[in-house]
């Protein structure tokens, strides 16, 4: 399946994410960033792109070959854990969610009879009604539980958690006050907006420089991936995608001290509304970018390494220790648990501190995406990165890529410069339809719009369906949108699930369904309705801001 010999590109990444040859990997890497910036200012694609799967990233090798007892080698996907932990679940522990008023009611529940811990990450928190009922869920929880070890932390976004006299952070204070020993609240602040840049720039705008935009949501030993934020339209009427790993606290643990590496690096708000840095901890935008960029790769890479390390031993003792039970041996020793059908893999994505798993991990299933598999895409914001587009034109899967129409996109009707955002959407939509049209695709990649009166959309993700299949084996689920932000600017982290579940298999048929159910297909006449009008100086615009949004 694999490639003879693995892309410049992608092998000088990986030499990144290893020890010990840091002169090399820095030589390579300004070579393939400068070759990639060429790239993404090329307007047109060549038909040379119809040789992507030759010369895109080979699968990354397993390191050891695979082993007959263990469950995990009969899946295509396990090179991934090569690269992150690699947890093996029963499929009985996950449960997709398809509605906002679900994941709102799932989330007080669970903030109600956590006892441990509650691990919050999003961009920012809302603060109308909705958002104050969950913040005094936390409260009453807090309260309850003064006397025993539940511990709150909240990481949030520090220019989009402070926009506004009342914003995230005036939202939080009262808890910190209260309960200071139990409630950590931190702010990332990207370390690419400083100096003038940082003093000049207003409000709203200085949140295109980057942001802290991971979306996961943990209480004890259970889990929620997703693309929402904490805020009242995530809530009601904001379409996402949502999973819910239960009793899985191996990946809790991870999400934890993954949470834990990014707040160690962000500031910490204080009870009288000031911020802090960790002791120790060189600052994001005073201190010396570079020392602060290498720090916060090693806090968030010994995350990664050590995860890894432990489940790569729990592997080993688990079906290649000298005491290896069977099955039914270790029900009768009172280990109940069913074997794994099921695995999750965390891909991480954080440019600014150089770390791009996610990117690699998905160009590389889009490489590798054979005849006759069907990929289904979905983002609520479509500007899709250079190379993702060339991969998606080039390669053989079949795709169907549901975006947002204008009147869902959650820019619509913003008042200023954003109210044109919408439209410039729908300029690169049409760039990209006409692309395919040009390269006579259209059989094979296929462009939806979701469209639900009342509602917005902003589900993220993919579907792979092996070719022969009417049921999906693998899905990517979080907060990256597959475009410039997502890889280049932002936090991110997402979910691999790879199940040989059936019965997850049909869940995750279902949720791709119920979203597409809502689209309609583009073709040329959608661009000829009065609402598609792109006015010039949005088309002259939109390629000097396309990576800022």
């Amino acid at each position: 399946m694999a490639a003879p010999a693995a892309g410049p590109v992608f092998w000088r990444r990986l030499l990144g994410l290893l020890p010990g040859r840091p002169g090399l990997a820095a030589l390579l890497g300004r070579l393939s960033d400068r070759l990639g910036r060429n790239r993404e200012r090329r307007r047109r694609r060549s038909p040379w792109l119809l040789l992507a799967p030759l010369l895109s990233p080979a699968v990354p090798q397993v390191t050891s070959p695979p082993c007959c007892l263990c469950p995990e080698s009969v899946h295509r996907f396990q090179w991934i854990r090569n690269l992150v932990p690699e947890f093996g679940v029963s499929s009985s522990h996950v449960r997709v969610l398809s509605s906002p008023a679900e994941f709102f009611e799932l989330m007080k529940g669970q903030i109600k009879v956590a006892k441990r811990r509650v691990v919050m990450a999003s961009l920012y928190l809302g603060t109308g009604p909705l958002e104050q009922e969950l913040v005094d869920c936390l409260e009453e929880s807090l309260q309850a539980k003064l006397s025993s070890d539940l511990k709150v932390s909240i990481l949030l976004d520090f220019t989009r958690g402070s926009r506004g006299r009342k914003n995230s952070r005036t939202m939080l204070l009262p808890l910190l006050r209260r309960f200071p020993e139990h409630v950590r609240v931190s702010l990332f602040h990207t370390p690419n907006l400083r100096g003038l840049l940082r003093l000049l720039l207003p409000e709203r705008f200085n949140e295109t420089i980057g942001l802290q935009h991971i979306k996961v949501y943990l209480f004890d030993d259970n889990v929620i991936l997703s693309g929402a934020n904490l805020s009242d339209s995530y809530f009601t009427n904001r379409q996402d995608r949502y999973v819910f790993l239960q009793d899985c606290a191996d990946i809790a643990d991870f999400f934890t001290e993954l949470v834990d590496a990014v707040g160690d690096v962000s500031l910490q708000l204080q009870g009288d509304d000031t911020v802090q840095v960790v002791d120790g901890m060189v600052h994001p935008y005073k201190g010396d970018r570079a020392a602060y960029c290498k720090a916060a790769n090693k806090r968030v890479m010994d995350v990664i390494h050590s995860a890894r390390t432990r489940q790569q031993m729990l592997h080993a003792q688990t079906f290649h220790g000298d005491s290896l039970l069977s099955q039914e041996e270790a029900a009768a020793a009172g280990d109940r648990r069913p074997a794994p059908d099921t695995w999750i893999y965390p891909l991480i994505q954080m440019k600014p501190f150089e770390i791009q798993i996610d990117e690699i991990v998905t160009e590389t299933l889009l490489t590798e995406a054979e005849r006759g598999s069907k990929v289904f895409l979905t983002t609520g914001y479509f500007n899709l990165t250079q190379a993702y587009m060339d991969l998606v034109l080039g390669t053989r899967a079949e795709y169907q890529i549901l975006l947002a129409s204008p009147e869902v996109n959650g820019f619509f009707g913003a008042k200023g410069i954003a109210g044109a955002i919408p439209a410039a959407y729908v300029h690169i939509e049409r760039q990209f339809y006409s692309e395919v049209c040009s390269l006579g695709q259209q059989e094979r990649v296929q462009l939806q719009e979701y469209w639900r009166r009342g509602w917005t959309f902003h589900a993220k993700g993919l579907w792979l369906y092996l070719a022969g299949s009417s049921l999906p084996c693998l899905t990517l689920i979080g907060s990256p949108n597959f475009g410039y932000r997502s890889v280049h600017r932002d936090l991110e982290a997402q979910i691999a699930i790879v199940t040989e579940s059936r019965a997850l298999q049909q869940q995750l048929h279902q949720e791709q369904e119920q979203l597409y159910l809502r689209s309609g297909v583009v073709s040329s006449a959608t661009f000829e309705q009065p609402g598609r009008h792109v006015k010039l100086w949005v088309k002259m615009v939109t390629p000097l801001i396309k990576n800022f949004f």
